[in-house]
C-alpha cells in the first residue's frame, strides 16, 4: 500500500539558482544532486522529514516554472519562520494571516513560484 508523498517537483529554469534558494535561504539539506540528461535530478530534505522537495522541470513542462504550488509547506510557528526566511531575503506576498484553520503566509522562490506556508 501506499505510505506516504516521497516528493514534489518545483519547476526551475536555472537549477543552480534554485538550488542555491532552497539551501542557502530556506534551510533545505541536499540528499541526491546527479546528472540526469539536460538537467540534474535534485532532491532536497526538511530535517528528517521523508517527503523531499525535487528541482528538476520535466520535459513539456517549463510553462509552468513561476506559478502556485499546488501544496503547504509546514512549520510550528508561521510569523518567527516569517521573520526568519525574511531576513535572510525570501520574498512574500504579505505579511502572515491569521484565519479560524490556522495561520499562512505566501512565500516565492526566486523563479517567481508561489507557496504557501502555513502551521500545522
Amino acid at each position: 500500500m501506499i505510505t506516504h508523498l516521497k516528493f514534489a517537483s518545483i519547476p526551475c529554469r536555472d537549477q543552480a539558482k534554485a538550488l542555491k534558494f532552497w539551501t542557502e535561504k530556506v534551510g533545505l539539506h541536499v540528499l541526491t544532486d546527479q546528472p540526469l540528461g539536460e538537467q540534474r535530478w535534485i532532491e532536497l530534505g526538511f530535517g528528517d522529514a521523508e517527503t523531499r522537495l525535487v528541482l528538476f522541470t520535466p520535459e513539456g513542462h517549463e510553462d509552468r516554472v513561476g506559478g502556485f504550488f499546488n501544496g503547504s509547506l509546514a512549520c510550528d510557528d508561521v510569523d518567527a519562520t516569517y521573520r526568519q526566511l525574511s531576513e535572510r531575503g525570501v520574498k512574500f506576498k504579505g505579511p502572515p494571516q491569521k484565519q479560524q484553520w490556522g495561520t499562512f503566509a505566501m512565500m516565492e522562490d526566486d523563479e517567481g513560484n508561489s507557496f504557501v506556508v502555513s502551521s500545522r
